[in-house]
């Protein structure tokens, strides 16, 4: 039986949940092992709240989740992978747990027990909150409106667990516990009756022993504000955990390691590794013990180092820390990349000409970035930022040089510095401060004296002394210092990701995580650049061209992309359906305003089905739903015009409004109708650079991971509508499918011809495993007419050498029926082989031969047959 290599040939991501149990994921393994990933990458599997549909709001660290299939589930699905010659590897979550009083045990003994629960340092909690109410008690905001209306109003009961032999109070479908000390159990049985919130006495009784407890029952909107925990993001039923403790460290990660060390598992991919105290000591620490338990695993599934990536998003320019020895990240740094390089960057000025007179807004993305962060440290992360002020003041009142910096002017000297971060956060810490850290805070500083009084600098220059000099490094001071980098990930992914993605419209293919849109394409020298610097230092690093949180698939950014190259006929349409509009925004009392419609058009032409019609209803209907739904969270994200907590409702329902009449405006023709022609103008070039964005992310430095369905086109847009079922019947037919490449080209739009060529990649991946691997990366250089219309480069392991080729910027040269260009197009255009590429070479997608002579191949030849090529020989061919 053939054993999957280590580090992986190939990923293939799964997200499992009730609907999708490891029985449904054993049933697909075949399909898998035919399509050629050598692992399938599964979605958190441990205990989840019931009903999670992600996993990552975990209960219970020490079980596999039931409604997956459990432990024993989970050892057939694994064992049936074996028999495929697949291995697996795990999403993990070290970052926190669900706050479910009544799934998560751990969390249920802290609040019974309070600062006295042997869980109660598990969890990232203020046990000393300036807050005199919430001392040796934890705030718990899960009331549906305020404590005294929900108390009076009888939400709040008493209940007795007969099982359990005590009371339990009851709110929604929470059952909290009672510390002991606060019942007597002789007369626990009759309490209920005696504590009813609905008359006054017993109302005044049932506060009382509520005011007892380890736990202040709250209203969920008081979150923002007073939580004495740490939460993930704005996520107030996730509790942060404290891994940096070894203790917490070995109980988050005990079955994690008996998985691997018994052979189930292979490697682990960490979630939210920047949400850590010490995201470096904690990688370590993780690597040395899976190193250290890989001599223990069964003989058949040895391996000899294994795979350990994270998610981490690196700004432009920031690369990945060697000292976390780690095999790379989770790919949205190679997905920028490669999406870059696909795009035109001569069309960013009529873009931005476009956004700017249509959203009337014309400040940078970066200013509109910091702009969000203040918003977001004001009214969203509040109990964040105060709790790092907090800290920062009490370090200053403890030297005599700064007792007199007051709390208010480092809040404004933190909110300066944090504006204009390049990064998603900072690594400096009591043993290490890297030079580059040191150096985007003082790049950040330089630019918040400029926003600052003159009053406040001193409180900006001791705040980066504070943050960046290792002289007298109390444990206050690594207190503040660690809260404050802990600030900087949720501030940094909320402003951008969860913000101004939704309000920043240039061109939305630009918008997704690991991407700046503010840098619209990169070039090839650029491109070619980095993924030299992968197959140096990250060979083993995860490239990712869709996920589970991506904002649209891999397929509607690469037909959005062709708007770069098309600036003036985009322009012009959406003048057109502005001036067909103007009858329907003036009936309508609320709709969508300038920047929000530009974002509606991009996205409808973006995810425009290939053969859908206009006149065709269920289709356009379905299309319709998906992308209000879109709307609803682009329009909330955004915070513009209300949010998740406080939705501006009308402004909602008029841009449904807008939307759902699109296709009777008109009498020459719907909107609907000219965006459906539009979309079809797009979807031929953009299918050309999505064949060449799977080309390149399976055959780059790196290991490619497949999201799961997206071996066909990927049309689809934010969660949840990327987590959509994967229809495997109609993937497994197009697999088998053996018609052949002018049957698959001629009838793209079913989409066999990108699944195919993913097979057809993938089957050389495994015939040349060390070559893709392990295998230098070589530019090519192309010359002639067309030479920026497509990408080269090779990849060299001993004897082996592979030439990958592929179409690009091909919106104002491709006929609208077929994605490749008439070979006569590429005239004299060729790659000139400087790389010793002399000698017979075989195009192994078409199995046809090729010859390089004089260090020049004919592009006409290279693609002859399809819009992309992988050219392979040794070198006694």
């Amino acid at each position: 039986m053939a054993q999957p290599r280590l580090p992986p040939r190939a990923t293939a991501r799964l997200q499992l949940h009730a609907g999708f149990t490891f029985e449904h994921a054993a049933a697909q393994v075949d399909y898998y092992a035919a399509l050629g990933v050598s692992h399938l990458y599964l979605s958190p599997i441990f205990c989840a709240r019931p009903g999670s549909t992600h996993g990552y709001d975990v209960t219970d660290f020490r079980a596999i989740n039931p409604e997956l299939g459990g432990e024993a589930g989970f050892q057939r699905f694994a064992e049936r992978a074996r028999e495929h010659g697949l291995g697996l590897v795990l999403d993990i979550v070290p970052n926190h747990m669900a706050a479910s009083p009544n799934h998560n045990p751990w969390w249920r003994d802290v609040l019974a027990r309070g600062a006295r629960s042997a869980y109660a340092h598990h969890f990232d909690i203020d046990w000393h909150s300036p807050d005199p109410d919430l001392h040796g008690r934890v705030l718990l905001p899960i009331l549906a409106k305020p404590y005294w209306e929900a108390l009076c109003g009888g939400e709040l009961t008493l209940h007795f667990d007969a099982q359990a032999g005590q009371p339990v109070v009851c709110c929604g479908e929470h059952a909290l516990p009672l510390a002991d000390d606060t019942f007597d159990p002789a007369t626990a049985a009759s309490l209920p009756a005696l504590l009813d919130g609905r008359e006054a006495t017993g109302r005044v009784r049932l506060h009382e022993l509520l005011e007892q407890q380890h736990y202040r029952l709250a209203w969920w909107a008081t979150a923002a504000d007073e939580l004495n925990w740490r939460r993930f993001f704005e996520v107030s039923d996730l509790v942060g955990l404290r891994v940096e403790q070894v203790p917490v460290f070995e109980a988050v990660h005990g079955l994690v390691f008996q998985l691997f060390r018994d052979g189930w598992i292979d490697g682990v991919r960490v979630d939210h590794v920047d949400g850590l105290a010490d995201p470096a000591a904690y990688c370590q620490r993780l690597r040395a013990h899976l190193v250290a338990l890989a001599p223990e695993r069964p003989a058949a599934r040895a391996i000899a180092c294994p795979w350990l990536v994270v998610e981490k998003i690196l700004a432009e320019h920031e690369t990945l820390r060697a000292d976390w020895l780690v095999d790379g990240t989770t790919g949205y740094d190679f997905m920028n990349e490669v999406a870059a390089v696909l795009h035109d960057g001569d069309g960013a000025g009529a873009l931005t000409a476009l956004w700017e007179d249509m959203s009337g807004e014309t400040r940078s993305f970066e200013a509109q970035v910091a702009s969000a962060r203040g918003h977001l440290l004001n009214h969203h992360l509040v109990t964040e930022y105060d709790g790092a002020c907090r800290c920062l003041h009490a370090c200053a009142r403890s030297e005599p040089a700064s007792r007199d910096l007051t709390l208010a002017s480092l809040r404004r000297a933190l909110a300066a510095l944090l504006a204009p971060l390049s990064v998603y956060r900072t690594y400096l810490n009591e043993r290490v401060r890297p030079r580059e850290d040191k150096a985007v805070l003082q790049q950040a500083a330089d630019t918040a004296r400029a926003t600052l009084a003159a009053n406040d600098l001193p409180a900006l220059a001791r705040l980066v002394s504070w943050l960046s000099d290792p002289a007298g490094d109390s444990m206050g001071l690594r207190e503040a210092r660690t809260r404050v980098q802990q600030l900087m990930t949720p501030l940094a992914a909320k402003a951008t990701e969860d913000t101004v993605f939704y309000r920043y419209g240039r061109l939305l293919s630009r918008n997704d995580v690991g991407s700046n849109p503010a840098t619209l394409a990169l070039s090839q020298e650029d491109f070619h650049a980095r993924m030299a610097q992968r197959a140096q230092v990250w060979p083993n690093a995860m490239l990712a061209t869709a996920t589970h949180d991506h904002k649209r698939g891999e397929d509607a950014r690469m037909r959005l992309a062709v708007l770069s190259e098309l600036p003036g006929e985009w322009s012009e349409a959406v003048g057109l359906w502005e001036s067909q509009c103007r009858p329907l925004l003036a009936r309508l009392p609320r709709s969508p305003d300038g920047g929000d419609r530009l974002m509606l058009y991009q996205t409808l032409v973006g995810v425009w089905p290939a053969g859908l019609v206009s006149d065709d209803a269920q289709g356009v209907a379905s299309l319709l739903a998906r992308v209000q739904a879109w709307q609803v969270k682009s329009i909330r994200e955004a915070k513009r015009h209300g949010n998740w907590t406080s939705p501006d409702i009308d402004y909602e329902h008029g841009c449904a409004a807008f939307l759902n009449a699109l296709g009777s405006e008109s009498s020459g023709g719907s909107v609907l109708d000219q965006i459906a022609r539009f979309a079809r103008r797009i979807a031929v070039p953009g299918a050309i650079n999505s064949l060449t964005q799977t080309l390149v992310q399976l055959t780059a430095p790196g290991v490619p991971d497949r999201y799961q369905g997206t071996e066909g086109w990927d049309l689809s847009l934010v969660d949840p509508d990327n987590r959509r079922p994967v229809d495997f019947a109609s993937l497994r037919a197009r697999l088998a499918d053996a018609s052949g490449w002018p049957e698959w080209l001629a009838n793209w739009q079913d989409g066999r011809l990108k699944l195919q060529l993913i097979r057809s990649i993938l089957a050389a991946r495994r015939t040349h495993a060390g070559l893709f691997s392990c295998g230098d990366y070589l530019p090519v250089t192309l010359a002639g007419p067309l030479a920026e219309h497509a990408l080269a480069f090779g990849r060299r392991d001993g004897q082996v050498q592979t030439l990958v080729v592929g179409t690009r910027l091909a919106a104002q040269l491709v006929a609208l029926d077929r994605p490749m260009l008439a070979p006569a197009q590429w005239r004299d255009t060729a790659l000139q082989a400087g790389h010793g590429e002399n000698g017979h070479w075989v195009d192994v997608l078409t199995s046809r031969p090729l010859d390089v002579r004089e260090g020049s191949l004919p592009l006409a030849e290279v693609l002859q047959m399809l819009p992309v090529a992988l050219l392979l020989r040794t070198c006694d061919d």
